[in-house]
C-alpha cells in the first residue's frame, strides 16, 4: 500500500514527480539546482506542507554541491540566499520554514567541518527528513485510526497522502491505517477547487490503494452531512497556531462549520513541525494569494467569460472551536488547545524520536 514515490535522488540530481500532470501522466522533472526546486514548489509541481519542506531540504543539498567557501562560517553566510529564495516560494506552510531553520542550525552547529563535507552531510539530512516524515505519518495514522469505526464514511479534503508528504500521508494516512486494520470504511473525497487536488490526486491515491470512495464536488459536502451519510471529517494542515487555529486549503473552514452544525467530529492530522507557537492565533497567519487565472481557467482552457476578475486565496483559517482533536506524532490533543499544545511541545517524553 502507498508505493508512490515523490522524490528520487539520482546521480547528483533530484527528480520530482510532477503533480500538475497527474492523474493523466506520471512524469518526473529533473532538478539540477536549488532554483529548479524553488520553481517546482512555486508552480505546484510539488505541493503539500511536508513535501514542500522535504523538497526544500533537497534544494539545499543541491546548492551545497555548487557553493564554494573558505570555511563553514562563510559557507553559512552564502547559503542564506538559498534559504531566502526557498522560503519565498510558499508563505503559508510553516513546515518549509521548519526545514530551513533546521538546516541553518545544522551548518552553524558544525563550524569546524571542512566545507566539502557539507555536500554529503546536507544530502544525508534531506534523506533523513524524508524517512522521518514517513515514520511520523505511519504513527499518526495509527493514532487517528482509533477515531474511525467499522462502517464509517469519512469525508476528506484536498490531498494529504503520499503525494503531499514523505510517504503514507497525514489525514489520508489515517484512512489508510483504518483500512489496513480491516475496517469496512468508505471515503468521500471533495474535489478541492480550484486546483482539484482531491479530484486529481486524492482520488488517484485511493484508487491505487483500492480503498472504496466516491468523488464529490465541494458544495455537495453539506448535503451528505445533513443526510447523516458522513460520520467523520479528517483533514490536514499547513500551519497550526498556539491557540489551535488551523490554516488549510481554502474551503476547509466551510467544512468545519458544516461538520459542527451536523455534530460530526472534525479531526486535523499534522506533524508537530506544522505547529507555529510563535503565532497566538490564526488571524496572524499569512495567507498566500495565488494567480486568479487558476480560477478562471483549467489546464489552459478558459472556463469563465473573458474580461472578468477573480480572487484566489489559497488557504483559509479554521478556528480551534470547530476542531474535535488534533492528531500529531507525539500524541492526540484536544481543547483547550492553548494548554494542550504547549504541554505537547514541552513534554519530551512524548517525543517518538522521529524528528531529526
Amino acid at each position: 500500500m502507498s508505493s508512490i514515490q515523490v522524490f528520487k535522488w539520482t546521480a547528483g540530481s533530484l527528480y520530482l514527480l510532477d503533480q500538475t500532470q497527474l492523474p493523466f501522466k506520471k512524469k518526473y522533472i529533473k532538478c539540477s539546482a536549488y532554483t529548479d526546486v524553488a520553481e517546482a514548489i512555486k508552480t505546484m509541481k510539488v505541493r503539500g506542507a511536508p513535501a514542500i519542506a522535504i523538497a526544500a531540504a533537497y534544494g539545499v543539498a543541491l546548492a551545497a554541491r555548487r557553493l564554494k567557501a573558505k570555511d563553514a562560517k562563510t559557507y553559512g553566510q552564502k547559503m542564506e540566499k538559498v534559504f531566502s529564495d526557498l522560503l519565498a516560494t510558499r508563505p503559508t506552510a510553516v513546515n518549509l520554514r521548519w526545514a530551513i531553520d533546521h538546516l541553518r542550525k545544522f551548518i552553524l552547529a558544525n563550524p569546524l567541518r571542512r566545507v566539502n563535507m557539507f555536500q554529503d552531510l546536507l544530502l544525508k539530512e534531506a534523506k533523513q527528513m524524508e524517512q522521518n516524515d514517513k515514520g511520523m505519518n505511519q504513527h499518526m495514522g495509527k493514532l487517528g485510526a482509533e477515531f474511525i469505526r467499522d462502517g464509517d464514511t469519512i469525508l476528506t479534503y484536498c490531498n494529504t497522502g503520499s503525494l503531499a508528504t514523505g510517504g503514507y500521508g497525514t489525514a489520508l494516512g489515517v484512512i489508510r491505517s483504518a483500512y489496513a486494520q480491516g475496517k469496512k470504511i468508505k471515503v468521500m473525497a471533495c474535489e478541492s477547487r480550484p486546483y482539484l487536488q482531491g479530484a486529481r490526486l486524492t482520488a488517484w491515491e485511493l484508487k491505487e490503494d483500492h480503498i472504496p470512495f466516491h468523488l464529490i464536488t465541494d458544495n455537495m459536502a453539506g448535503h451528505f452531512m445533513q443526510r447523516k451519510e458522513v460520520k467523520v471529517v479528517v483533514v490536514g494542515a499547513d500551519r497550526i497556531t498556539a491557540n489551535g487555529d488551523v490554516a488549510n486549503k481554502i474551503g476547509t473552514y466551510t467544512l468545519a462549520i458544516l461538520a459542527w452544525e451536523n455534530r460530526i467530529p472534525f479531526y486535523v492530522v499534522a506533524p508537530t513541525m506544522t505547529l507555529d507557537m510563535t503565532l497566538a492565533s490564526g488571524d496572524k497567519i499569512p495567507v498566500e494569494e495565488r494567480d486568479p487565472e487558476e480560477v478562471l481557467s483549467w489546464m489552459g482552457k478558459r472556463t469563465a467569460p473573458p474580461g472578468i476578475k477573480a480572487l484566489y486565496p489559497a488557504f483559509d483559517i479554521t478556528p480551534a472551536r470547530y476542531i474535535s482533536a488534533i492528531v500529531t506524532e507525539r500524541g492526540v490533543v484536544r481543547a483547550p488547545y492553548q494548554d494542550s499544545l504547549r504541554k505537547l511541545m514541552e513534554d519530551e517524553s512524548q517525543n517518538f524520536s522521529y524528528s531529526i
